[in-house]
């Protein structure tokens, strides 16, 4: 099953994604995966949950593929309403959230991390927004919450990547570890959240929650206003049709050139 919940020890959930090759998610999984967090905060013998991933990586984004061959927006509008509600899903989660970072994650990988309660990470593991390669926006949101201002206006702008290593120096990943050890790595800082009262715990999450000084829901969906107008636009889909064609970003922009938009 692409999306599983099982749980590996009392008051611990995992929810795990597994969709070959790379993890990027069709707009149906995003939906999927949203459910599956939140009813798992749902269910009061839950203390916490461990978001992991099985594969090369824990997540490389939407899938452009299915985005570029589905004619009109209906797959534009389901990705991003997707990968929203996922988003919101990690953040309104009842109980706290703790995302095992293997490989890459990068797009929508960073909304689920960005959003997320306690990060930890594979000593290979790498972040990263290549949105503007895409010719789309969003996440900035998210990737504001790992690392400070200009570093993530630099990384938004270059599509840069930033190693996990930088990431604990920055504070936002909490341990680095080997590949075969961030599964235990997630589990005994689970451990320590699941020994607590849960009541307590819960009115924490939420507590925090309103006391975040940027409203992240708002925030993100401000972010694709911007991606629906270079869609509308057709700049979008000259870089995904580059991108399905090459697998590399777009080598230039002519921004005299005009584009007939296929959609979505």
């Amino acid at each position: 099953m692409p999306i599983t919940t099982s749980t590996v020890e009392p008051g611990i959930v995992t929810v795990t994604v597994d969709f070959p090759p790379v993890n990027a998610l069709p707009s149906a999984a995003w939906f999927e995966l949203g459910d599956a967090i939140i009813a798992a905060g749902q269910r009061l013998d839950t203390h916490v949950v461990i978001l992991r991933a099985e594969g090369r990586g824990f997540n490389a984004g939407v899938d452009i593929k299915e985005m570029q061959a589905t004619e009109g927006y209906d797959a534009l509008i389901a990705a991003n309403r997707g990968c929203a509600a996922a988003f919101a899903a990690v953040y309104d989660c009842a109980v706290p959230v703790i995302v095992a970072v293997n490989g890459f994650c990068v797009g929508g990988g960073i909304g689920l991390v960005g959003n997320a309660d306690v990060i930890v990470a594979s000593d290979d593991a790498v972040f990263g927004l290549p949105e503007v390669d895409r010719g789309a926006l969003g996440a900035a949101t998210h990737l504001a919450r790992l690392v400070p201002q200009h570093t993530m206006r630099t990384l938004y702008f270059t599509a840069q990547n930033v190693t996990a290593q930088q990431l604990l120096h920055f504070g936002s990943v909490q341990r680095v570890v080997p590949r075969d050890q961030l599964d235990e790595a997630a589990l005994e800082i689970a451990r320590k959240i699941s020994a607590k009262d849960t009541r307590v715990i819960r009115a924490a999450k939420e507590a925090i929650n309103g006391i975040d000084p940027v409203d992240v829901k708002t925030s993100y969906r401000l972010e694709q206003g911007y991606t629906f107008e270079l869609n509308l636009a057709g700049v979008a889909d000259e870089h995904r049709d580059a991108f399905v064609e090459t697998g590399r970003p777009k080598s230039k922009t002519n921004d005299t050139a005009t584009s007939t938009s296929k959609g979505a």
